[in-house]
């Protein structure tokens, strides 16, 4: 099976885009750099892959602090 968008030549990552709660992006495909969401395919928040990420743990400390 081949993917349709390396068929048709089209500019696109394998790789899932992670963005972190301070809008910082990270891809998962190892020489990714362009981490543009329409190249991906798959774009999720850390907190949907990973709890324990660090910028997910800076917003509960802000948010304890603030109450």
């Amino acid at each position: 099976m081949e993917c349709p968008h390396c068929v048709a030549d089209l500019d696109h990552c394998h790789g899932t885009l992670i963005v972190h709660t301070d809008e910082v992006v990270e891809c998962s495909e190892p020489g990714c750099r362009d981490f543009d969401r329409v190249r991906h395919t798959f774009v999720v928040t850390c907190e949907e892959i990973d709890g324990d990420c660090h910028c997910t743990a800076s917003l509960v400390e802000e948010y304890a602090q603030a109450s």
